[in-house]
């Protein structure tokens, strides 16, 4: 997940499936959504990471420590929550075990910070500090490959859909030979037994396309060294989230509370030769306007792209006249 601002709109069961949440920032309407995260998390045996920017960590306990935890000791389930702030070139980590009151005892872990921080076999999780009068961090996220899983493929060869296809996707990510001999369970107790040759498989049933870019961008302030880091990050995403709280007819007032334009967002978009990209974080003062937001940013990310393919006509007639 990114950002936590309200939820309650989204089912338990939905939220239960969290596993990593990534903030930007820690302004209340990014970060009110916490509290009912943990509230559906205490009493189960979970682990959830945080990421966060500078800090970070002093906020999060400071929400911790505003509640009493004195029943915790009775929960037979373990909840630990493992955070982690982004520094301009340090990731800081602690964790805090439900049981002992969300008081972090283990010793503090210090990484170097890059770009990525976070990593799985199927993709990556990068950030980068803007500025929004605060440090306020971006994300994006990116797989390694896209599976998609023919199910008519899987029907003809007489097997049933079910929690064997996600060891096979994980065997895919993990590079399993293609040699090598892979089983599929199905059936009453998974009674039913068939081998194949997991190269074979793959072929069969599976549709391996590039892994998509999504890249998430809220609350910053429109200047130079913002917009360049930005189009840096985002570029070729296959679809940009952007914050675009005000019209430009209000850019004085969109750099006095430190965000963008639709047009600026656009223009970003643009730069970064994004394939799709979306606005939002929109001020309540434009309610029922949100198409003229949606003119304005698409106009600019038109104008943008259209000026980057100029450019690049003219290195192109350049070279082949040199």
């Amino acid at each position: 997940m990114f950002d936590l601002g309200d939820i309650c709109s989204l089912l338990p069961r939905n939220i239960l499936k969290i596993t990593h949440v990534f903030i930007t920032h820690t302004h209340m309407d990014h970060f009110i959504g916490f509290d009912k995260l943990m509230r559906i998390f205490l009493g189960r045996e979970k682990m959830l990471h945080f990421y966060g920017p500078k800090g970070f960590l002093k906020n999060v306990e400071g929400k911790l420590s505003g509640y009493e935890w004195n029943l915790v000791e009775n929960y037979a389930n373990q909840l630990i929550i493992h955070l982690t702030e982004v520094d301009s070139d340090r990731l800081i980590s602690k964790s805090y075990l439900c049981q002992n009151r969300f008081i972090s005892t283990n010793p503090v872990v210090k990484q170097p910070f890059c770009s990525t921080i976070y990593q799985e076999p199927g993709l990556s999780v990068s950030a980068v500090i803007l500025d929004h009068s605060i440090p306020c961090l971006g994300f994006s996220i990116k797989e390694r490959f896209h599976v998609n899983i023919k199910k008519e493929a899987v029907l003809s060869l007489g097997l049933e859909i079910g929690p064997w296809l996600k060891r096979f996707k994980s065997a895919l990510l993990n590079q399993t030979d293609p040699d090598e001999e892979f089983e599929v369970r199905s059936g009453d107790n998974n009674s039913i037994k068939i081998r194949y040759r997991f190269g074979d498989l793959v072929d069969r049933i599976a549709l391996i396309t590039p892994g998509q870019k999504v890249t998430y961008i809220a609350d910053v302030v429109y200047n130079r060294e913002n917009a360049d880091k930005i189009i840096a990050f985002s570029k070729e995403s296959d679809h940009l989230f952007i914050e675009g709280a005000f019209l430009e007819s209000h850019k004085d007032i969109a750099q006095k509370k430190f965000h963008l334009t639709a047009r600026q967002a656009g223009t970003i978009a643009g730069l970064a030769r994004v394939k799709q990209f979306t606005l939002f974080h929109i001020s309540p003062r434009y309610t029922g306007m949100e198409a003229l937001f949606q003119k304005e940013a698409m106009t600019a990310y038109e104008k943008a792209r259209g000026r980057i393919t100029k450019v690049e006509n003219l290195r192109n007639d350049m070279t082949h006249f040199t």
